[in-house]
């Protein structure tokens, strides 16, 4: 259904000032960057990805980064800026973009941050505790820890210096345990004493308004697009491309770039298949063994009569150069596995989108002419609620883009 743009438009159109930022949030597959193209289109946005996955280097097909013909015809800021065996952090990230609005203000322009990575527009709405960036030589120290004595240790030593992020932590979370360990090794003051202290937001900034947009799509229709998306990366070489990056780049599998969504999936199924690339030199095999160790190895046995059927569900673009049965098996629970961990990413983007709706307690009142079906949660505005007065933050939450492209327009 589209929406009658006459009597939202009249009621939402914000009449952009200058000193405008926009944040355009949405769960993963749900068309944010088709209207980040529109809007740059209309030559008033410069745009800003705020995308964990978009910062690496030669990760393009699992991360459906723009191609460079798109990255030629629409610039994105921060991306393509590390190497995969580097990291970004959160800091970095608010830090970089700040100094990015700024630019784009002074060029007439106003910055569009678009992308799924919530706890970057977190720490840009709500702010970011001062925990300081760990140094190179505790980092190194903590690493060189962790790969002689297992995560575990690292656990156990937090939970004698930081009983409180000892008990918030899952014991299998290695980076924000090795992060807990580094930063006490480094201040002596636990990271939950240091989340403690005041936040400090870009978004508190009195000489900007912000607009932070929310859309939250219908779940059924996103899980269609997911299917879609996975099945244009499997086209396109998603494994292929792993296979490459390993070959490249002196890779770990705990290297938050090997986390990502897909690229995980495929890591673990190329340990199941003993995949040759793991005999370069410059990796570390037994790491990503050991990585993998609790995977299930797939099963052979199968019925023959509805062998075919299963293969002719899998993406035959790779399935076709498979022969071998337990690979076959591999390569459909790999896909299988990927699906699921995208819909996971969309489940918890949309809890951080509520959670970003909840910075404010004051919800307007939507006007008669505008239907639930078509706006599914109202419209917040923070102007007047506590660490917002000065420079007004607005929240909205639409239900599909087009809702949000008439409010930009």
């Amino acid at each position: 259904m589209r929406l009658p743009t006459d009597s939202l438009s009249s009621y939402l159109s914000p009449s952009l000032a200058d000193n405008s930022v926009v944040c355009l949030m949405a769960p993963t597959a749900s068309g944010k960057t088709a209207l980040a193209y529109e809007l740059y289109d209309s030559g008033r946005y410069e745009l800003i990805s705020v995308d964990s996955a978009l910062v690496y280097r030669d990760m393009t097909v699992g991360t459906a980064k723009p191609n460079a013909v798109e990255l030629a015809r629409y610039p994105h800021h921060l991306v393509d800026i590390i190497d995969p065996m580097q990291s970004y952090s959160v800091a970095e990230f608010v830090s970089d973009v700040a100094r990015l609005i700024d630019s784009c203000h002074q060029n007439g322009k106003i910055p569009l941050l678009v992308g799924g990575t919530m706890m970057y527009y977190m720490a840009l709405l709500d702010g970011l505790s001062p925990v300081p960036d760990s140094v190179d030589n505790v980092r190194a120290r903590v690493e060189q820890w962790r790969q002689d004595e297992g995560i575990s240790a690292l656990y156990d030593y937090l939970g004698k210096v930081d009983a409180i992020s000892h008990e918030r932590l899952n014991a299998t979370d290695t980076q924000r345990i090795t992060r807990a360990v580094e930063v006490y090794l480094q201040t002596d003051i636990p990271i939950s004493d240091w989340q403690r202290q005041p936040k400090q937001a870009l978004a508190h900034n009195p000489n900007q308004q912000w607009h932070a947009i929310s859309v939250m799509p219908d779940r059924p229709w996103l899980h269609t697009r997911i299917e879609q998306r996975l099945d244009i990366m499997w086209r396109e070489g998603l494994v292929a491309e792993v296979i490459s990056l390993l070959g490249r780049y002196p890779l770990t599998p705990n290297l938050p770039s090997m986390r990502c969504v897909g690229y995980r999936q495929v890591l673990e199924y190329l340990v199941q298949i003993n995949h040759p690339v793991f005999e370069k030199p410059h990796l570390d095999k037994a790491r990503f063994y050991d990585a993998f160790a609790q995977s299930e190895p797939p099963s052979v046995e199968i019925d023959e009569s509805n062998k075919s059927n299963e293969q002719d569900a899998m993406t035959q673009t790779h399935l076709s150069l498979v022969t071998d049965q337990t690979e076959a098996l591999a390569c459909q629970q790999m896909q299988n596995k990927a699906l699921y961990a995208t819909r996971q990413l969309a489940k918890r983007q949309y809890t951080w989108l509520r959670k970003v709706m909840q910075l404010s307690d004051t919800v307007a009142a939507v006007p008669a002419t505008v239907s639930s079906t078509m706006l599914s949660t109202s419209i917040v505005e923070s102007d007047d609620v506590t660490g917002y007065q000065k420079n007004k933050l607005r929240l909205h939450s639409f239900s599909t883009m087009e809702q949000a492209r008439v409010y930009l327009f």
